[in-house]
């Protein structure tokens, strides 16, 4: 049962961590194409994206590479959600 709730945090946190990820790349977009320094807002993202995923990545995994790859279906998990969620926001923009 033990390993069943850690399966469970693993694939939870890394839907979270592609719901921050991808929902920060989308939100960068936005404020990026408005900015006057545009790449100062990609930059600085990146590095916060990157630097957050990355790290806990690495604590998930602890040596298991099973966590990591479970992880990793959740992380891709959100970025169907996001991409469906961003269109769908787009879609209703144009046509009003």
């Amino acid at each position: 049962m033990d390993d069943t709730l850690i399966i469970i945090a693993v694939s939870i946190i890394g839907f979270l961590l592609g719901i921050f990820f991808f929902g920060g790349l989308w939100w960068t977009t936005q404020k990026g194409i408005q900015s006057k320094s545009p790449a100062l807002w990609f930059l600085c993202s990146l590095l916060i994206r990157m630097g957050i995923a990355i790290l806990v990545f690495y604590f998930l995994s602890r040596d298991h590479w099973d966590r990591t790859l479970i992880a990793l279906v959740g992380f891709m998990v959100a970025r169907g959600i996001i991409i469906r969620l961003t269109k769908a926001r787009e879609n209703n923009k144009i046509n009003i």
